[in-house]
């Protein structure tokens, strides 16, 4: 692959890794909350909504600082769910993980709001009226017509993941082999003399990997709403 070293190959694996379970771990809750922000009529809607945008607006080095004091060895989350979960974050891919998801939550909330906010709500209510329960209406009507926004919103997340840098290096620095993705891995090239060929190889594979998302993403929502058309 372009004459990828080893390595290079290790880092595009892991990269690929945390991206794929950043988005997977993030989707369920990503949903509810866009669903409570486009829905939700109470006091700390606004509360809410600023505290889901919070990632876009810190500085990546905050979030990732945060994170440290909260998930690491001697952080409140973090000794709780190692001591009792055997779960560890600080220093591992599941940081990694960890801190691409908190980064690619708003972009993916985003998405899913706007998508569930243009939903027609008398269809809902339509087949409310015929007796389906509230889950099932959910399920049946507004999930399907959102899908192309929750699409969007997968792939935004994905795509923030491949590319997060500042908060990941921060929480679990840039460890070869265990925290060490694409954007941490460049930025170890471009420090190193001779590196510059590592550097835009992986660039070269972190842009195919990305417009990729973007294509494949791009066809689903088109077939979500050839099918929602001939529904």
């Amino acid at each position: 692959m372009l004459g990828l070293t080893e390595e290079e190959l290790t880092a595009v694996r892991l990269s690929l890794k945390v991206a794929l379970w950043a988005t997977a771990a993030s989707l369920p809750l990503g949903v509810l909350t866009a669903l409570v922000l486009a829905r939700g009529r109470f006091w700390g809607v606004s509360l809410l909504n600023g505290l889901v945008h919070l990632p876009l607006i810190l500085p990546p080095v905050v979030t990732g600082y945060l994170l440290l004091l909260l998930f690491g060895r001697q952080g409140p989350l973090g000794s709780f769910l190692a001591e009792n979960l055997g779960i560890v974050f600080a220093f591992r891919w599941t940081g990694a993980a960890l801190a691409c998801a908190v980064m690619g939550f708003p972009l993916m909330v985003r998405a899913m709001r706007l998508s569930f906010e243009a939903v027609d709500r008398r269809l809902e209510q339509a087949a409310g009226t015929l007796g389906a329960n509230p889950l099932w209406v959910f399920v049946t009507v507004t999930l399907p017509l959102a899908l192309p926004g929750i699409i969007a919103g997968m792939v935004l997340c994905f795509a923030k993941a491949m590319g997060e840098f500042g908060a990941t290096i921060t929480f679990v620095s840039n460890i070869p082999g265990e925290t060490q993705t694409l954007p941490t891995a460049i930025y170890t090239f471009t420090q190193v003399p001779g590196g510059d060929e590592g550097a835009v190889r992986l660039t070269l594979i972190s842009v195919a990997v990305s417009m990729g998302a973007l294509l494949v993403s791009e066809l689903m929502a088109r077939q979500a709403g050839r099918r929602l058309g001939t529904a």
